[in-house]
């Protein structure tokens, strides 16, 4: 039994890290959002609504400054201050700005962002209980090499979400009637408005894919469809 709880103590602390990070993320963007009350921007919530067969589809501005879309842990949608601010500079068009909502939305359905938070927790605690079994064997560089590994993994998982999202949004817009091609439009634009510079990290230890791959792939899934 005690051989084991170098294992067993990391699930432990991994669970509650999840439990604690959930509700921490959830009451952090309370606390700073309300609901996106815009009658420019309205008509472009219900397409998506109505493409889904729902009622409504509630966006809240979460109040800070870069620019990003996410969604939360509980499936509620936020647009930041700052991404918001571009639409209304006219720096992003209303139906650019839905194709981020529609992808918010894909991980919303598709589970991303409830796994994130157990993903996160999860890699907590598998770098914990694979630090102190690689130590065994290599001591002093375990820790390092458990971090690599499971930071590695978390990468990989995490462009593929986005890959995934990524095509329920073209789905979804398409349905709409906007198409694709709002979407390709905001990702042409993305690393301008994000502030993105050179010098960056390998794709392949990004938590999202590079910005020509993801367009490529819309391009590809549209020629796919248009074939269809």
């Amino acid at each position: 039994m005690f051989k084991l709880l170098p294992i067993i103590l990391p699930l432990v602390y991994g669970y509650f890290v999840y439990k604690f990070s959930a509700w921490q993320t959830v009451k952090e963007l309370k606390a700073k959002s309300k609901r996106l009350r815009d009658p420019a921007f309205e008509p472009m919530l219900e397409r998506l609504a109505a493409a889904l067969q729902i009622p409504q589809v509630i966006v809240k501005i979460y109040e800070i400054s870069p620019v990003n879309g996410l969604a939360a842990p509980n499936g509620e949608i936020f647009i930041t201050r700052g991404f918001y601010d571009k639409f209304k500079a006219g720096e992003v068009s209303d139906e650019e700005l839905a194709s981020v909502i529609a992808h918010e939305l894909g991980h919303v359905a598709l589970g991303h962002s409830r796994r994130r938070m157990i993903d996160f927790s999860g890699q907590n605690a598998l770098r914990m209980a694979l630090g102190a079994v690689i130590s065994r064997f290599i001591p002093g560089i375990g820790p390092w090499i458990a971090r690599s590994v499971t930071s590695l993994l978390a990468a990989r998982l995490s462009r593929k979400d986005e890959y995934e999202a990524d095509e329920y949004a073209a789905a979804l817009m398409s349905k709409a009637g906007f198409g694709v091609a709002p979407q390709i439009a905001m990702f042409e634009k993305l690393e301008h408005l994000t502030g993105a510079v050179a010098g960056k990290p390998p794709a392949w230890l990004l938590s999202h894919p590079k910005t020509s791959e993801r367009i490529a792939a819309l391009r590809a899934l549209e020629d796919r469809w248009s074939q269809s």
